[in-house]
């Protein structure tokens, strides 16, 4: 199974990360919520969109040649034996200046593995082909990228689990502590959270006119 169901608090149903909150109130007082198995799925800042200029130095806004965004973000998760597999789906929108005559346009794209938010577990380099008919000024293509995550590295482990878990009564000492305030519960809940992150593979010089534009 790659979702499991918990009971937590209304405080750790907010903090804890790679989660859906259901919105069920339960019995005990907390929040009855989802937690997936599967990696989270973003575009990290920047990288969702390339500027090409021409001639390539330029910078200035008559220079722009294409502008491509990477869009509609969406992805599936199967097990796979020991691995947990993301696939993730998106469509590339160009639109160019110059219109005239058919032009094939090719750019890189990445698709990374996080673990924690912080580990880079895997990051695989692929392509996506932009084909502009003659006279055309948009393109569009789709896309995809696979991430692979173990999934005993992706299960939080039991004594977390019981933790997370255990239901509360009003009137228990620990009734209204949130279990993430714990910084190792906190740890092993971030240790366990994934997240397959797709963007395009920027040059240092196209990164820095994202940031900076």
């Amino acid at each position: 199974m790659l979702r499991k169901s918990f009971v937590l608090t209304s405080l750790a149903a907010l903090a804890l990360t790679g989660c859906t909150r259901e919105g069920d109130i339960d019995s005990s007082g907390g929040i009855a919520i989802t937690r997936s198995a599967c990696p989270g799925i973003a575009i990290p800042v920047y990288t969702g969109d390339v500027t090409l200029f021409s001639p390539a130095e330029a910078r200035s806004a008559d220079a722009i040649d294409v502008v491509a965004t990477l869009t509609n973000l969406r992805s599936t998760c199967v097990e796979q034996g020991a691995d947990i597999v993301a696939t993730a789906s998106f469509d590339v929108v160009a639109t160019r200046t110059n219109t005239s005559g058919a032009r094939q346009l090719v750019l890189p794209y990445f698709a990374t593995v996080v673990q924690g938010g912080r580990v880079v577990v895997s990051k695989r380099i692929s392509t996506i082909v932009l084909n502009f008919a003659d006279g055309a000024r948009r393109a569009e293509a789709k896309g995809s990228a696979t991430g692979y995550v173990n999934h005993a590295a992706a299960t939080l482990p039991p004594q977390v689990q019981d933790r997370l878990t255990r239901k509360r009564k009003a009137g228990d000492v620990d009734a209204a502590l949130d279990p993430l305030a714990d910084p190792d519960i906190r740890a092993a809940v971030q240790k366990a959270s994934f997240e397959l992150l797709v963007g395009f593979q920027l040059t240092d010089e196209q990164l820095k006119y994202n940031a900076t534009r």
